[in-house]
């Protein structure tokens, strides 16, 4: 398994979420993933709300358990399943962009 912290980014909104590829050559850690359900769904990613404590926690692997009108979380699982690898560990991840509504991505709030 691989993990990456990513900052997504939207009209007005800006999250930190962990995201992990599910996929494992140890026998025991494919077998746990085969155990909780995932098997042959690939390429597969686990979405994660980072909060400092807040308690508004959020994870899952399912990009529509995010909701049907929820449209910054879920187009952000599903950009991130297809482009993983690519994607470096802190890059924005710019919604408006993977959704075609603009072509410059929006740079790191923390240099605004």
């Amino acid at each position: 398994m691989i993990a990456k912290m990513v900052e997504v980014r939207d009209r007005g909104t800006c999250v930190p979420m962990l995201v992990v590829k599910l996929d494992s050559e140890d026998g025991q850690e494919a077998w746990l993933l085969r155990r909780a359900g995932f098997h042959g769904a690939d390429p597969l990613v686990l979405l994660c709300k980072v909060s400092g404590g807040s308690g508004h926690y959020a994870c899952t692997a399912d990009p529509f358990d995010w909701g049907s009108r929820d449209r910054t979380y879920s187009s952000t699982h599903r950009w991130l399943a297809q482009h993983f690898d690519e994607v470096e560990p802190g890059q924005v991840v710019d919604v408006e962009v993977v959704l075609g509504e603009k072509v410059e991505p929006k740079v790191s709030e923390r240099w605004e």
